[in-house]
């Protein structure tokens, strides 16, 4: 009898999870760049452009190349680059667009308690009720006379 992991099955998952664990490892990496291209840029006020300061192998961005301005540019998008570095379904480990919705519209439609709870907490709130405490000079204000 042979053993489990010599089937044929059992090696095409072993073989599955490392290439998970590899493009984890990959997608790790490229966004540890990613991360250092936008901290470490450099901002010319002049031309109002964003340039990269260094070399970034996995993004394939060079340095003083221009990553952000205002006019004719195509930004970069983290999507492209992991389809670059061929990773298998990019759009795991990429943030939904702005126009589509997004983790916390997500999040509010579909896993938050629907109901309406303004208000709840105001109306459960009963203030404490003190002891009166007695009126400074008997109650007669600060207009009197003598």
């Amino acid at each position: 009898m042979k053993p489990a992991s010599d089937t044929p099955q059992a090696s095409s998952e072993e073989n599955s999870e490392s290439k998970a664990e590899a493009q984890k490892k990959l997608v790790a990496e490229v966004k540890a760049q990613w991360k250092l291209l936008w901290s470490e840029r450099f901002d010319d006020r002049i031309k109002a452009e964003g340039v990269s300061v260094g070399n970034y192998d996995r993004l394939r961005v060079e340095r003083g190349a221009i990553i952000h301005a205002t006019r004719d540019f195509k930004a970069l998008n983290f999507r492209e680059i992991l389809e670059q570095n061929k990773v298998e379904n990019p759009d795991l480990f990429v943030q939904p667009s702005v126009h589509v919705g997004g983790w916390n519209k997500f999040v509010k439609t579909q896993i938050t308690n629907h109901k309406l709870q303004k208000g709840k907490r105001a109306a459960s709130y009963v203030p404490e009720k003190r002891e009166a405490q007695r009126p400074k000079k008997g109650g007669r204000g600060w207009l009197h006379t003598t």
